[in-house]
């Protein structure tokens, strides 16, 4: 059971909240966890081919934030994931590590993403990932996706 955890690298606080849910709801299927550049360049990539404003939409204001969504508005002629995942990397590539944990807590580990479920069930495993300790952010939608996503203080 805890190998789904474990395959998500994440930071102690939030891998203890992920065992905690897991061990309430055994069906939850994780998502996403740690992300290394070229994984957040293409999961934010695959949002922004549904949405292209999805990053101003989803991230809070940031100049991290802004120089992204800037690269998009500038590239119209990019509209396939890996172009603008290509993009959106060779930004993040010149950031350090304080620059790119001001734009996701996916980079320390400290975020998981979780697969949407519909009905009762769907309804139970929220309410526990709200009571998850150290919980600091549950999104239900990012940018008028449905994408379920959680964060976690260090």
């Amino acid at each position: 059971m805890s190998d789904a955890v474990d395959r998500l690298n994440l930071a102690p606080s939030a891998r203890a909240a992920a065992l905690a849910l897991l061990a309430k709801h055994p069906d939850v299927v994780f998502t996403s966890g740690r992300r290394g550049l070229a994984d957040q360049a293409q999961a934010m990539a695959s949002n922004i081919v549904l949405n292209r404003r999805w990053i101003a939409e989803t991230y809070r204001a940031t100049a991290e934030r802004d120089q992204l969504q800037a690269w998009v508005d500038a590239n119209p002629e990019a509209t396939t994931r890996d172009g603008i995942a290509a993009g959106l990397l060779a930004i993040m590539e010149t950031w350090g590590d304080a620059q790119r944990a001001r734009l996701s807590r996916h980079f320390a580990g400290l975020a998981f993403d979780v697969r949407p479920v519909g009905g009762g069930d769907g309804e139970a495993i929220k309410v526990t990932i709200r009571g998850l300790p150290g919980l600091v952010k549950f999104l239900e939608r990012e940018g008028g996706l449905v994408r379920w996503h959680a964060e976690f203080a260090p």
